[in-house]
């Protein structure tokens, strides 16, 4: 070799470096909450009798499911980095919509949860563009939309039918048949499994399915993770967010139906405070507030883990007040943890 050559190494691309099994589950967003669920539930199995029963099982599954149907399109809409404070109250517009419609002015029953399910897509989609025509916070926007139509449950409920709550919807024809739909039970391994169960895992299966298999899962982690690079690449922001929202209102219109059909009445209240807990199991699930990070089986056991706490404590024969403690006390730990996750994920190789 002459004196003048050039010697070159070899050099690795870091894409092709090996990663260990304990990084790609440690960047697994639903890491921390898949570890608390099982925490909890070996807890109150251990220091209660009803926990881990059929009865019991069958109850928090159902105290879970409502949550978690509207906890997955809120942590995707999250992962997009966005927020919807109206969700919680749009459960309850949901049901008097209907309610109204029914029992009031005897529309068909079917037709009105038609009418119920356009009136709340509507307001998501008002409200997505909103969000990206105006730029304005997402908070700002959908806190408003939560006032809106808080004073419509109440006030315009009140003008139409002189009360603040439906009754009489088993009377409504046609009843039975949406309640068989929406609110029946199935006997599995000797549990009553409301039909709210299987409608929260569809919604799952549903959620998880676009984020890993679609190009607008894609689109959902590039908005929320970079949004001006995401627009520059091409990526339509304002519709993926106008379409989260959308779908955020669509869970509302369904967890509200189902809750109209499961009690056969609705109250203008209903669903008011909820939306503090859908961000909760979202946030407990693994989705980053300011957007990127998510996943829709995250929300999902968060919303799991708030269903066993909330029978857990009852069966422990715990003050329910503890209920709000122990939300606040998961808030700040998934927030820690998720933070000691990501950056111990990022430190292995």
């Amino acid at each position: 070799m002459s004196d003048g050559a050039v010697v070159t190494r070899p050099t690795t691309d870091e894409r092709l470096t090996p990663t260990s099994w304990v990084t790609r589950l440690l960047r697994r967003p639903a890491v921390s909450a898949g570890i608390a669920a099982l925490v909890i539930f070996v807890f109150f199995s251990v220091t209660t009798q009803s926990f881990a029963s059929s009865a019991g099982i069958a109850t928090w599954l159902e105290s879970a499911a409502t949550i978690g149907i509207m906890a997955v399109p809120v942590g995707l809409l999250m992962t997009a980095g966005e927020f919807d404070l109206s969700a919680g109250v749009m459960v309850g517009f949901s049901g008097l919509v209907t309610g109204v419609l029914t029992t009031h002015y005897g529309v068909n029953v079917w037709l009105s949860m038609a009418l119920s399910a356009v009136a709340c897509l509507a307001v998501g989609v008002l409200n997505g563009m909103l969000v990206t025509r105006t730029r304005l916070p997402s908070f700002i926007v959908t806190l408003g939309t939560f006032f809106v139509l808080q004073g419509v449950n109440l006030a315009l409920l009140k003008a139409i039918i002189g009360q603040v709550s439906i009754q009489g919807m088993n009377r409504v024809p046609g009843f039975r048949d949406v309640q068989w739909l929406l609110a029946s039970r199935t006997s599995i391994f000797g549990m009553q499994v409301q039909a709210s169960v299987w409608w929260w895992v569809a919604v799952v299966a549903l959620g998880t399915w676009v984020l890993t298999r679609t190009r607008y899962g894609n689109w959902i982690y590039a908005v929320g993770g970079a949004f001006e690079s995401a627009r520059e690449v091409g990526v339509p922001v304002k519709r993926t967010k106008v379409a989260l929202f959308t779908a955020t209102a669509g869970c509302g219109w369904l967890v509200g139906q189902i809750s109209l059909f499961r009690f056969g009445t609705a109250q203008s209240s209903s669903g008011i405070g909820l939306e503090l807990i859908f961000i909760i199991c979202a946030v407990v699930g693994g989705c980053v507030m300011t957007g990127g990070v998510g996943s829709a089986i995250g929300p999902a056991l968060g919303a799991l883990i708030y269903g066993m706490a909330n029978l857990g404590i009852v069966y422990a024969g715990w003050d329910n007040n503890w209920l709000k403690a122990f939300l606040g006390v998961m808030l700040l730990l998934a927030v820690l943890l998720n933070n000691y996750i990501r950056e111990r994920a990022e430190g292995l190789r």
